[in-house]
């Protein structure tokens, strides 16, 4: 990690990001994964080694911040969890385990010889499910979605055997099962063969399949599905029967709700990784496809404490099955051009079939990556799933074979506009801007898209079609779409009614929310939720851009001076970035850069000011959870007494509340342990409020 630039950690961090949560959408969202869980998990891993090396380059669209996904359109009803549904952290060895257990110990303060005792048993590969039973009768189960927002799929589960109806008398008046929907690999087969015989399409692998059985519109088709689930945990509950894990699986059981047969208790991570073993020794054999094994700290006063931090419980891990590899030829490699501009290299491979799912692509990432594997159409490579999702090459067997290696292109072979890789960049991008067909339906496609303004009728093709007739050149033609109502009637396929369907769900988008019509322009590193930060703190778009302006001016008047190192002339510039913009974390100058760039282009400034004459956002205003450091800024210093600095951190953020590291005219108030120091000093020097660890308690306590 030490050979990275912070330049191309951050480059690659964006990429991850980028390309973590397409393949989210593609598992979560569709049912249709391109890579597999292994390679996935490599994606992921690599992420958080990035992050941890770089922290302060983490991204606001960071995946280690994310569960699952947004759910896509869907005929099915959404339904909001109670309690979010959370996603788990990964180890990929015994020594990652054992630090898991060791942050664990420093979290809860344990003492050196103090007993910790874990659960452990086996991750079934299925589709998340929470099933709500009210004084004993099921009634309402639900996807996990993206952990606050799922799918209601109450009709469908009823055709699962394995899901009791009814819970014994004695049961909570209120508790939520959470666990998997699985098919089993012999029904996996059984339903492929069928497919085979009726000349359908086939499912990828059993967890596609039972995902799009319980994913039915009409729960008949369900019903003809050989579902299974077990459960794993649990969500919202009126009461909970035992103090352990391992008592609540143990009722779970008792109630008739199946659940592992491999679940046990062990005592120590020497027990934990035995237990693992024997999983992963009889995993070939088990009626079901499995991952890795789950561990969890075992006594649920602990797993209270410990919370969780970002996607995952601090109590829980995965430790997840080695990605399995296989031989295939490289056929060709196709240059694709992003919305961005950037040229992905893509691999199209003799079909193989790794870990169950036949692997077709791959992506080579970039021209350094392309060098490295010293790659080439006619290779023999070897390819594994990461995280048994993601294909990534791992290995070329011909590469001292004479050969002509790839000639990356300098041109767009989109447009044919000159590619090129920015300083400190390894992306090669296409300089065509606007006049590039990929780059514009690809902007447009984005500003359309759910997560900017959601513009329904709007679709890739619609798109593709309006711009090539010359009607869709920038976002602004968006609304001026009204005026071309007999245009598109004309077309074929368009009648009165989606014609008007269009027109009113661009009509509807005339007063944006703020923040999404900003993320939907396509800045670079605005991101979603930077846009949320960027307009909390400015509150209109003109604000944002007179910060932008007075950044791009501190720019030219400040720059790099000679013999100027890049670390001081960094945070030299992130500090202005934080003044100008207004957001004390997460947004510095690679933000702050991008929005002076674009401002500073002519073309954008047009567009801009055009657009703001066709839709006007209100002001962006953003609802504070209910508590007496709400909205604050929170630092804690010294020696924590009764909890650690983490668990501390944590309570703040639930509250609504932002920990900061440090000390400054910003902050509202210091909780200062025994043995602090300059923090003290300088909060007292500002005059900020400063209370001990038990004041800090009681606000807790008041809030609770």
């Amino acid at each position: 990690m030490t050979n990275l630039t912070e330049a191309e950690a951050a480059n690659e961090l964006m990429r991850l990001a980028k390309q973590i949560a397409r393949h989210d959408r593609l598992y979560h969202a569709e049912d249709s994964p391109e890579i597999s869980d292994p390679e996935y998990d490599a994606l992921v891993r690599r992420n958080r080694e990035l992050e941890e090396a770089f922290p302060h380059l983490v991204r606001e669209d960071s995946p280690s911040r994310k569960v699952g996904h947004q759910i896509a359109a869907s005929p099915l009803s959404k339904v909001t969890h109670e309690v979010r549904m959370m996603s788990l952290d990964n180890a990929f060895n015994p020594q990652e385990v054992g630090e898991w257990a060791d942050r664990v110990r420093r979290y809860l303060n344990l003492p050196e010889g103090k007993p910790l005792a874990f659960t452990a048993e086996d991750k079934i590969d299925g589709l998340s499910c929470s099933l709500r039973y009210e004084k004993g009768c099921l009634v309402r189960a639900a996807t996990r979605g993206d952990g606050q927002v799922g799918e209601d799929v109450t009709a469908n589960v009823r055709f699962i055997d394995d899901i009791p109806q009814d819970l014994p008398d004695g049961v909570p008046a209120i508790f939520e099962v959470r666990g998997e929907v699985y098919m089993e690999r012999s029904a996996f087969a059984a339903l492929n063969e069928k497919a085979d015989a009726e000349d359908t399409k086939r499912f990828a692998n059993p967890r596609n399949a039972a995902a799009g059985s319980l994913r039915q519109k009409d729960a008949k088709v369900t019903a003809q599905r050989p579902l299974r689930f077990w459960a794993h945990g649990w969500g919202a509950h009126s009461d909970l029967p035992g103090e352990t894990q391992a008592d609540v699986v143990e009722a779970l059981r008792a109630w008739g709700i199946p659940v592992s047969p491999l679940f046990t208790l062990a005592d120590s991570i020497d027990a934990l990784i035995a237990h693992y073993e024997t999983i992963a020794a009889a995993r070939p054999d088990l009626p079901y496809e499995i991952d890795g094994v789950v561990y969890k700290v075992d006594r649920l006063d602990w797993q209270e404490r410990l919370g969780s931090v970002g996607k995952a419980p601090r109590w829980a891990i995965a430790h997840k099955f080695p990605a399995e590899r296989a031989e295939t030829t490289l056929e060709a490699i196709d240059i694709q051009v992003g919305r961005t501009g950037k040229l992905t290299p893509v691999g199209r491979l003799a079909p193989v079939l790794v870990g169950g799912v036949t692997v077709t692509n791959v992506t080579l990432h970039n021209r350094d990556e392309i060098e490295r594997l010293g790659v080439r159409p006619g290779d023999r490579i070897v390819i594994q799933r990461a995280g048994d999702v993601i294909p990534q090459v791992v290995e070329n067997l011909t590469r001292d074979e004479t050969r002509a290696p790839f000639d990356f292109p300098h041109r767009c072979p989109e447009c044919g506009s000159e590619a090129v890789a920015e300083e400190g960049e390894v992306d090669v991008r296409c300089t065509g801007g606007l006049i590039c067909p990929a780059q514009r339906t690809g902007r447009l496609e984005h500003f359309v898209s759910r997560k900017a303004l959601d513009i329904d009728g709007l679709g890739s093709k619609t798109i593709a079609q309006f711009f090539d007739l010359g009607w869709l050149e920038s976002p602004v033609d968006i609304y001026r779409l009204k005026d071309r109502r007999a245009d598109i009637l004309a077309l074929e396929g368009w009648q009165d009614k989606s014609v008007d369907n269009l027109l009113a769900a661009v009509e509807s988008t005339r007063a944006p929310d703020a923040a999404r019509l900003l993320f939907g322009l396509g800045i670079r590193h605005v991101g979603e939720v930077t846009a949320r930060d960027l307009m909390k703190a400015n509150g209109t778009l003109p604000k944002l851009r007179k910060a932008a302006e007075a950044f791009g001016v501190y720019r030219a008047e400040n720059p790099k001076e000679e013999g100027e190192k890049a670390s001081p002339f960094k945070a030299r510039m992130d500090e202005a970035a934080k003044d100008a913009l207004g957001v004390s974390d997460g947004v510095g100058a690679t933000v702050a850069h991008s929005l002076a760039d674009f401002f500073h282009e002519p073309h954008n400034v047009a567009v801009w000011e055009e657009l703001l004459k066709e839709v006007s956002p209100p002001l962006y205003e953003v609802e504070v959870l209910d508590s007496p450091v709400a909205g604050k800024t929170v630092v804690f210093t010294g020696k924590l007494e009764t909890m650690s600095r983490d668990e501390a951190k944590a309570q703040a953020e639930r509250l609504g509340a932002k920990a900061a590291g440090s000390v400054s005219a910003k902050t509202d108030l210091l909780v200062a342990g025994p043995g602090a120091g300059s923090k003290l000093k300088k909060a007292q020097e500002l005059g900020i409020e400063v209370i001990d660890e038990a004041g800090w308690a009681a606000i807790v306590a008041e809030a609770s």
